[in-house]
């Protein structure tokens, strides 16, 4: 019995020697991958830090860009505005003397009817010599602008008619 024991017990050690050879065996290849996807990690990781400082760096030139993008917007919208406030002022004033112009025109409305029907004077011909009369041809309305160099040269030509008017009428 107790040679079937002892073969029993070297039987056990050797099923468990065979176990524990095949275990390690398992273990060995596991830490084969282990270690080279360690490898494939580490690379990654130094693949990560580096495209990371290449963010910030980026992310710093950006910054700096967008600082000098920013002052000089806010220099041209400073003078933008200068621009449109200077503009709105001449606009002002160019409709001031507009105003002025037609109330002038419609003072002369009146003067030049009656210049119409008033006769002639003898020297009229010798005036006409002198002072021709004006004839302006209003520009063509392509624009607002336009439309009020129109009015403005028809308040000229008629302030024009006026004096022209006024001379006739001290002529005679």
């Amino acid at each position: 019995m107790s040679l079937l024991v002892t073969l029993l017990a070297d039987g056990l050690v050797a099923v468990l020697l065979v176990a524990s050879i095949v275990s390690s065996m398992r273990l060995s290849g596991r830490i084969t991958k282990l270690k080279a996807d360690e490898a494939a990690l580490r690379q990654t990781i130094g693949d990560l830090v580096m495209a990371s400082s290449t963010a910030e760096r980026a992310i710093v030139g950006l910054r700096a860009t967008l600082d000098e993008c920013d002052r000089t917007l806010a220099d041209r919208l400073g003078t933008a505005e200068r621009y449109a406030t200077d503009l709105a002022a001449h606009v002002e004033a160019g409709e001031t003397v507009i105003a002025r112009i037609a109330s002038i025109v419609a003072q002369a409305a009146p003067t030049r009817e009656l210049a119409r029907t008033a006769a002639p004077a003898p020297e009229l011909r010798d005036l006409e010599r002198v002072v021709p009369p004006v004839r302006v041809a209003p520009p063509a309305p392509s624009s607002p602008n336009g439309e009020r160099l129109g009015v403005a040269a028809a308040a000229a030509l008629a302030m024009s008619e006026r004096a022209l008017g006024r001379l006739r009428s001290k002529a005679a």
